[in-house]
């Protein structure tokens, strides 16, 4: 098993770095992370259970391993900061990373626009779009249901459409016209009927 174990882990990492690229938008942070997120897996790999989905079981060890970093780095800043005595002072950004995309203006402005995303939906559109997971394997990674997995990619499309158009509006921006039009479409329709 050890020699078809590393052989997956091997044919995975490519898409583990897109995975880890989308979660930390930083190379050099995504190499480290799926370097642990390797390293992680080869020592728990008698947990593995061989015929199921190893794809899912890795990605859910790198996106663990990416949340547990957060975690301990924002503790580590949250630390710092009652040494010092100002805890107000804990960056927003603590549970960010940011990265230098040296691309053409167009992949310039999807990264932007990609960053903006929620970070579920993030993962998920990078998952589905550029891994070619099925929706069935996203939810199974995420561990969310199917539904959720597929609402994800669809608002994330969504929005990054919105975005890209020029169009600045949030989605709840959005659909809240989209319900005033329909209960003024109501209320005309409820003042026709009275004027019958």
């Amino acid at each position: 098993m050890t020699n078809d174990f590393h052989d997956q882990v091997i044919a995975l990492l490519p898409r583990l770095r897109v995975q880890a690229l989308s979660l930390t938008r930083n190379r050099a942070a995504a190499d480290d992370l799926v370097q642990d997120a390797v390293c992680n897996a080869l020592s728990a790999q008698h947990s593995f259970t061989p015929g199921t989905n190893f794809p899912a079981w890795m990605h859910r060890i790198l996106r663990n391993r990416f949340i547990s970093d957060l975690r301990n780095r924002f503790i580590s800043d949250l630390r710092k900061k009652r040494e010092t005595g100002d805890i107000e002072d804990v960056p927003t950004a603590a549970l960010a990373c940011s990265g230098a995309h040296e691309e053409r203006l167009a992949v310039k402005e999807l990264a932007s626009a990609m960053d903006r995303l929620p970070a579920d939906q993030r993962e998920a559109l990078v998952m589905v779009v550029m891994q070619g997971m099925s929706y069935e394997e996203l939810a199974e990674a995420s561990g969310c249901a199917v539904g959720t997995a597929k609402s994800r990619v669809f608002r994330a499309r969504r929005q990054l459409e919105t975005w890209l158009e020029g169009e600045e509006q949030s989605t709840e921006t959005v659909r809240l016209r989209g319900v005033v039009a329909r209960l003024r479409q109501g209320g005309a329709a409820r003042d026709e009927l009275r004027s019958r």
